[in-house]
């Protein structure tokens, strides 16, 4: 997924990118910096360890700046360079948060932005479109709320995130979001149209709600929900959430996978852990013929990780 805006805001060209989904340099303008996209792991391009460096190396000088604040190994490849700022997830739970007037005002003129396309990412763009300033009071947290999905982000903040949320392949939710923040809230129609796209997603969550009411707990550690059965559409990141506090560890059982989540700041890491190549390390999905296993790693008895493993639908 990936989005180009035809329309320049203020002056500044905006890509929407995902890690692994990334524009190619020869399509963004003039001087770039990068913001909220974390190095793609897990396959390598060409002579590259992983899209991003080719993506850096593509830009070359163009490249005026890359900051993120996600976990990677790939950080050490660009230590003590003065155009990367890059953070875990622990020391900046958001990107917003690492952006400042002197930040922008130091990096000098920049014509392309590229940014991952949820809350996070779209807040650091319009935060460094508008020169470092927040674009409303208190958007720094909301955007740590919503990225570590703890704390309590502003009703304004849950508007957006639903709408975002709700189609996370949608450009036109994505640009009127932009539009909103760097208009500081005060854009009518962007508002309409998000509140009407959030509305499913509220819905969806309410569904997750009574899911979780599934919920069993393993160990003091483990929860677990077989949502196999379940026919309906549901909020997945919401009813895991709500798992996570029942216990440090939610599993959730779908048809076609097992998803394991934790918090970010829990100190786990299920890469580590299911000896995984790439990803988020608090958050993975693993076939289902492995959940007997990953379920006895974490320390639940081997009888019952056998019979949750072994039931059937």
């Amino acid at each position: 997924m990936k989005h180009i805006f035809e329309r320049p805001f203020e002056g500044f060209h905006v890509a929407v990118a995902t890690p692994r989904s990334l524009p190619p340099a020869s399509r963004l303008n003039g001087r770039v910096v990068v913001l909220d996209l974390a190095f793609a792991h897990g396959k390598a391009v060409g002579s590259y360890p992983s899209i991003t460096h080719k993506l850096i190396a593509q830009l070359g000088d163009r490249l005026a700046l890359f900051l993120d604040h996600h976990d990677s190994d790939f950080h050490q490849d660009f230590d003590g360079r003065e155009r990367f700022i890059l953070a875990t997830k622990a020391e900046h739970g958001a990107c917003p948060e690492m952006i400042s007037p002197e930040l922008v005002a130091r990096t000098g003129p920049v014509q392309t932005i590229v940014c991952h396309g949820d809350f996070d990412g779209l807040m650091s763009a319009a935060k460094w479109i508008l020169g470092g300033e927040e674009p409303y009071e208190g958007a720094d947290r909301d955007a740590w709320c919503i990225d570590t999905r703890m704390g309590d982000p502003s009703e304004v903040a849950q508007k957006i995130d639903r709408a975002l949320r709700a189609d996370m392949k949608s450009a036109r939710i994505k640009e009127l979001t932009l539009r909103l923040l760097i208009h500081r809230l005060n854009d009518q129609e962007a508002w309409s149209i998000i509140d009407q796209a959030g509305e499913k997603i509220r819905l969806l969550e309410e569904e997750a709600e009574r899911l979780a009411l599934g919920f069993q707990d393993l160990t003091e550690r483990v929860t677990y929900l077989d949502a196999r059965i379940n026919e309906g559409e549901y909020e997945r990141t919401h009813l895991l959430l709500l798992g996570q506090k029942r216990a440090q560890v939610a599993v959730l059982h779908t048809q076609d996978s097992v998803t394991f989540a934790a918090p970010f700041n829990s100190g786990v890491n299920f890469l580590k852990l299911f000896a995984l190549s790439g990803g988020m390390p608090t958050v993975v999905s693993l076939p289902p013929r492995r959940l007997r296993g990953a379920l006895v790693q974490l320390g639940v008895p081997s009888k019952v990780a056998s019979s949750i493993a072994s039931s059937v639908i």
